[in-house]
This record gives structure tokens, C-alpha cells and sequence, in this order.
């Protein structure tokens, strides 16, 4: 038929055929072809009656998709011939003139843009909810002292609620990023044509606004070739896989025996094939997993762009199972974090015993000792022999000896051992962003106003 003499070589099909996967764009081009057949009836292509006729046989056939009726055949190359060639049988011959005015390059673009604002908008209502069980989180537990740490190694004390609003920022920053891809949208590719534009003079102005966009993409080859919306939204995808990666990392680490500061909901944990006793958290564990998996959606789209010479080839029938792939696994990362995070128990009594470790105060005592004229770098020796010379004694640094305080002012020793009472180090934490009970009461009411932003 046509151009070619023979048939497709059935290999040929296979690697050809997408609509194996792309019928995820199905919702999206019943939209757009609806909205395209409102352009054509605008430019006297269609009457009212057969614009009414296309309109209705769309309907039907989104109908049967959802409805899981719709009978795909061996020769549907994709989900955009598919619903052609059904709303045709449907219709008529008059399903053929739907196609009037426009290229598959451009309509791909364009529902690809679609698919991902939408996804767009799904991860900012998944971590907002997200945000929200972190911040209750952190207001329940705003005064737990808490070990943090740095190289896996006790560093200084904090407030477990200044711990986990550590989280809420990263995913704020990571809903942000989410707007930016949204934002990345609203130039819109239809009415661009294979990549040249069109012989019919498309009112491209009311066609985005039919759709939802801002404007008509200026040019028709970066339009039908432009796929940056979908990086965009990968590369927020892939940071915010991995900031969910750290959580579960974390989470993995203090729900071992060793640590003991969590226990997870058995809703969100596993048992052993073998051994009885066993509490996996697996839903941590798939958290880390996924991450680069995620990445990898990133990095495959980039390939599949990088040195693509303009304008449509089709190499970018490779930029959808990425992007599907990854708005699967991070939604899903997503709602799983929330869910578990909603159920987790600590133990309060574990976090305070190694918040108490007074090797923890050490910043403290030198902080003291340059507040009594010593300067830093030299308080940092003396309070590195201190901590030398209870480790090799077995013995706490508030055990000490006055006279083990070699090197320290006499005026200064006060005020080292008030440094290192309960509680002392977590308050004086005092400058903006701090972990002192003031600091993060700041923080959370800030948290609560970030996240009222992100509501509509």
C-alpha cells in the first residue's frame, strides 16, 4: 500500500511497535484529538455535525480503554494509530479526517508534555503528604535528644525533630523542583506539524488554551524535538529518589538491633523464609533500591537526546518507557515512605543513651575554653587531650580530675564542666537553623508555611 511493495518484516514490527507501552499516553490524545478536532471545525475542516460525530466516537473510545474493552491489533504501530484506526471503525471514513492538520511528531510531543505535567502535579501531592507526616513527626518528637553523626561516627546531639524536618527541606526543594518541570510545559508543540508547520493555518493560540498551555511553541523543529520537559522532570525524579534513598538508608541503619532507635510497623517490614525472629525493613530497603533505577531513566533520556540531529527520529520512541518507568517507581516510593513513616516508632530511651555520650559535648568544652580567652585551634588540643585521657581511663570526661584539666585557665574550668550537663549541648545551639528548642519551633512553623505554599 502506498510507498512500500511488501509487507513489514514481522521483526521489523516488533521493534517498531510501541504501543506496547505508549498506551499510557491513551487519556492524553483522546484529549488533544478532541481538542484538534475543535481547531479543524474552527478552520471549517469539520462541521458542527461531524465535529460532534469525532467528538462522541472519542468518547467511546477512551470508554473502551478505561473499560479494558479496547481490542489492540498486531498492526497497531502505537497508541495514537490504534485509537485512529478504532475511532475510524467506529465512524467511518470520516475518522480519517481527524488527522487533517497535523503530524504523529507533533501529537506525540504534546501528549508527552501532558503525560508529564500531570506527573508533575502527582509527586508535589505525594510529597506534600510526605511533608506533612515528617513535620507531625517532628512536632511529636520537637524535644528527643537524639546522636547525629558524621563519617557514621557520633558527632553532636540533636533534637530528633530538628533531624527529621532535615528531611522535610530536602523535599521541598525536591516539590520545587517538580513546579520547574510543570513550568516546562507550557509551550505547546501541536499545530507544528512533522517539523516544518503546516499547510492550514492552525489557531495555535486557542489550541493551548484549549489544552491547558500558555502559548504555541515558537519554532515547529525544536517543537516536534524538544523532549527538556521530560529531563526536567527526570532530573527532579532522580534527586528526589535518592533523597527518599537516604531516609531509607537511615532508617535501615537505626532499625538494627545495634542502634534499636526504631521500630517499624510491621505493615511497612517483612519476615525470614527461614529464620522466625526476623524483622526486615524492607520497605527502607527498597527505598535505597529504586534510586538508581530512577537515575538510570535520567541517564537513558539523556543518552537517547545527546547528538539526536534535528528533528524527529526515532530513537525518541525511546524517551517513554524511562519516563514510565520512573513516574511508577517514584510514586510509589513516595506513597510507601509516607506510609511508613506514619507508623514508625522510636525508642526514646535508646536515642537519649547515645545523645548522652558526653564524648558528644567536645565542640562545647572548646566553645567554653575560647569563651575564657583561649583561642580555638589551642582549645581544640587541650579538649582532644581531655577526651584522649578518658578513653584511655575508661572513665567519662565529666569524671575527670581537676588536675587531669592540664593547660585549661583555671577560670575556665567551671564552665567545662557546666558545659557537659545533661542538656547543655542541644541548647546552646542557638544561631538561626540550630537544633535548640527555640531554633526548631522556628523551623516547624516555617515548615508549616512552606507547605501551605504548595497548596493551590
Amino acid at each position: 500500500m502506498g510507498r512500500f511493495a511488501e509487507d513489514q518484516d514481522p521483526l521489523f514490527r516488533r521493534i517498531n511497535s510501541s504501543v506496547s507501552f505508549d498506551w499510557r499516553l491513551a487519556s492524553f490524545d483522546i484529549e488533544q484529538s478532541k481538542a484538534h478536532a475543535r481547531a479543524l471545525a474552527r478552520l471549517g475542516v469539520l462541521d458542527d455535525d461531524e465535529l460532534q460525530q469525532i467528538s462522541n466516537g472519542l468518547d467511546s473510545v477512551a470508554a473502551e480503554l478505561d473499560g479494558s474493552d479496547f481490542e489492540f491489533r498486531e498492526d497497531d504501530e502505537d497508541i495514537h494509530m490504534a485509537i485512529e484506526r478504532r475511532l475510524t471503525e467506529l465512524i467511518g471514513p470520516l475518522g480519517g479526517k481527524l488527522h487533517t492538520a497535523r503530524s504523529r511528531n507533533d501529537q506525540v510531543a504534546t501528549d508527552l508534555a501532558l503525560l508529564v505535567r500531570a506527573h508533575s502535579a502527582r509527586a508535589i501531592a505525594l510529597l506534600e503528604a510526605l511533608m506533612e507526616t515528617l513535620v507531625a513527626q517532628a512536632d511529636a518528637h520537637s524535644d528527643w535528644p537524639a546522636p547525629a553523626y558524621t563519617h557514621l561516627q557520633r558527632a553532636q546531639p540533636v533534637y530528633l525533630g530538628h533531624h527529621l524536618l532535615a528531611y522535610f527541606w530536602m523535599f521541598e526543594r525536591d516539590a520545587r523542583r517538580f513546579f520547574r518541570a510543570a513550568e516546562a510545559t507550557t509551550d505547546m508543540p501541536a499545530g507544528s506539524g512533522a517539523l516544518a508547520g503546516l499547510n492550514w493555518d492552525v489557531d495555535r493560540d486557542a489550541l493551548a488554551a484549549d489544552l491547558g498551555f500558555e502559548r504555541p511553541q515558537p519554532n515547529s523543529l525544536d517543537a516536534v524535538s524538544n523532549r527538556d520537559f521530560a529531563l526536567d522532570y527526570l532530573s527532579a525524579a532522580a534527586i528526589c529518589a535518592m533523597h527518599l534513598s537516604r531516609l531509607g538508608g537511615e532508617i535501615v541503619l537505626w532499625s538494627t538491633q545495634e542502634f534499636g532507635f526504631v521500630e517499624l510497623p510491621d505493615s511497612f517490614a517483612s519476615g525470614s523464609s527461614i529464620m522466625p525472629q526476623k524483622k526486615n525493613p524492607d520497605a527502607a530497603e527498597l527505598l535505597r533500591g529504586k534510586a538508581p533505577r530512577v537515575a538510570a531513566s535520567f541517564q537513558s533520556l539523556l543518552g537517547t537526546m545527546h547528538a539526536l540531529p534535528l528533528a524527529y527520529s526515532k530513537d525518541l520512541q525511546e524517551d517513554k518507557e524511562p519516563l514510565f518507568d520512573a513516574t511508577d517507581n517514584l510514586e510509589l516510593c513516595l506513597a510507601a515512605a509516607t506510609g511508613m513513616l506514619g507508623g514508625i516508632e522510636f525508642n526514646r530511651d535508646r536515642l537519649a543513651a547515645a545523645a548522652e555520650d558526653e564524648l558528644l559535648a567536645a565542640t562545647d568544652l572548646a566553645d567554653a575554653l575560647v569563651q575564657h580567652g583561649v583561642p580555638f585551634r589551642e582549645a581544640h588540643g587541650l579538649v582532644g587531650g581531655m577526651v584522649r585521657s578518658a578513653l584511655d581511663s575508661g572513665r567519662s570526661l565529666s569524671e575527670l580530675t581537676d588536675s587531669e584539666l592540664d593547660g585549661v585557665p583555671d577560670g575556665a574550668r567551671q564552665a567545662v564542666r557546666r558545659a557537659l550537663e545533661a542538656g547543655q549541648t542541644i541548647e546552646s545551639k542557638l544561631s538561626a537553623g540550630g537544633t535548640a528548642s527555640s531554633r526548631v519551633e522556628e523551623q516547624l512553623e516555617r515548615a508549616r508555611e512552606a507547605l501551605s505554599a504548595l497548596r493551590p
